[in-house]
């Protein structure tokens, strides 16, 4: 796979430029409204991602983490609960990190937009659409 840091320069990700990936399909959840796609940065022993994820109000969905990864709200906000039923809700400006084995409900009153760096190598099941 390639990544975005094969060539050296400066390499500019103009806002809606990948597809995005429905994710009721890819994680199977009927009435999800979310997408997102995400591309390599470096698939190297530090392995870097990049990513853009939206969520509408619908059903939740529960998501694994496991490396550590950022969001930052870019719009509407993203509200979500860890296992102990604490809600947390971010809002346009507000960083989200999820350290490598926590698991997040992300709830269905989610109406926002954020992008993400994690961790780990790329998804091929999140690459952008064609």
């Amino acid at each position: 796979m390639t990544t975005l840091s094969d060539k050296p320069g400066i390499t500019l990700l103009k806002s809606g430029s990948f597809k995005l990936n429905d994710l009721s399909k890819l994680l199977e959840v009927d009435g999800l409204k979310s997408e997102m796609a995400e591309v390599a940065v470096t698939n190297d022993s530090n392995a870097l991602t990049i990513g853009h994820f939206t969520m509408e109000p619908g059903v939740e969905f529960e998501y694994l983490y496991d490396s550590v990864e950022y969001k930052v709200v870019t719009k509407g906000k993203i509200v979500m609960r860890d296992q102990q039923g604490n809600k947390y809700i971010a809002e346009v400006g507000d960083v989200i990190l999820f350290s490598p084995n926590v698991s997040v409900i992300f709830d269905a009153e989610s109406d926002g937009e954020a992008i993400y760096t994690a961790h780990r190598k790329a998804a091929p099941e999140f690459a952008p659409q064609a």
